[in-house]
């Protein structure tokens, strides 16, 4: 039998496109302009992006064709900047389309890429690593899963805009999404000092959440399961709504502060909060 990744979030991608073809067919005229946490991006930009993963990665990945050589400069702030580039671009466009038309391209395209990302060995080599958590290489399983969480929350960027988050925050779908995210945590925790054993909390209320526990190995900080009966040096608590707003900057560390739950070194606990799971 084939090994199983350690986050299986390909069977949800049809579930999340059709949450989305139904939300987006759902919307008034007035709901397509209404603005994001996206920064500067209204509903229609958001699900024009949607739509823009949906082709870069069929165009790069299953044909071949980048279009665009890649960055000069390959730092990550080298490689944010490029994608920022491609993505403001393509957003601009895309305002020429009607919303008919938007969700007409989403569903075709969507079924394409979930069919492609099928053909791949969730253990071998990614096209593009995860960056967010510190990886230069990856796996095909990682870099599935953090094309959900891509999925996952810009679709939650509109729902916050137009009400309706409930259905993303459903278990089945948060908690890929939210164990995805929290990869990154020994990459965000990479200048934290603290001697080794030492343990970090981070615990995501409401049965859609769970329990992570970080410990300081000699090298380095790892992620493992939590372990009974171990009392962490600190532990952050997030609800739901707050942990995927901060992770994707929706939300500042600041902002954030005043809603979390903060025990034992306070310090190593907020440390928690510098988490960014998306490329940004």
């Amino acid at each position: 039998m084939p090994k199983k990744p350690p986050i299986e979030t390909l069977p949800l991608f049809p579930e999340l496109d059709r949450l989305l073809l139904e939300l987006l067919r759902s919307l008034a005229p007035a709901d397509w302009q209404r603005p994001t946490l996206a920064r500067e991006w209204t509903v229609h930009d958001v699900a024009a992006h949607l739509l823009d993963g949906n082709l870069r990665t069929l165009s790069m990945l299953r044909d071949g064709h980048f279009g665009e050589a890649p960055p000069a400069d390959t730092s990550y702030t080298g490689i944010v900047a490029y994608l920022n580039r491609l993505n403001a671009d393509w957003v601009r466009a895309a305002r020429r389309l009607s919303p008919a038309v938007l969700i007409e391209l989403l569903a075709q395209s969507g079924a394409e890429y979930t069919a492609y990302l099928h053909t791949l060995d969730p253990w071998g080599p990614a096209a593009f690593s995860v960056a967010w958590a510190g990886e230069a290489e990856s796996k095909n399983w990682f870099h599935i899963a953090r094309d959900y969480t891509e999925k996952w929350h810009h679709q939650q960027q509109i729902r916050a805009a137009v009400g309706q988050t409930a259905p993303l925050l459903a278990p089945q779908l948060f908690r890929p999404f939210i164990e995805t995210m929290l990869r990154g945590l020994p990459h965000a925790y990479r200048a934290v000092a603290a001697p080794v054993g030492t343990v970090v909390q981070v615990r995501i209320d409401t049965a859609s959440g769970g329990v992570w526990q970080l410990v300081r190995a000699a090298e380095a900080w790892q992620l493992r399961p939590p372990v009974p009966d171990v009392v962490p040096a600190a532990e952050a608590a997030l609800p739901p709504d707050v942990a995927w707003r901060l992770f994707t900057k929706g939300l500042s560390p600041a902002e954030a502060r005043p809603l979390a739950q903060l025990a034992g070194d306070k310090a190593l606990a907020e440390a928690a909060l510098q988490l960014v799971a998306v490329m940004a």
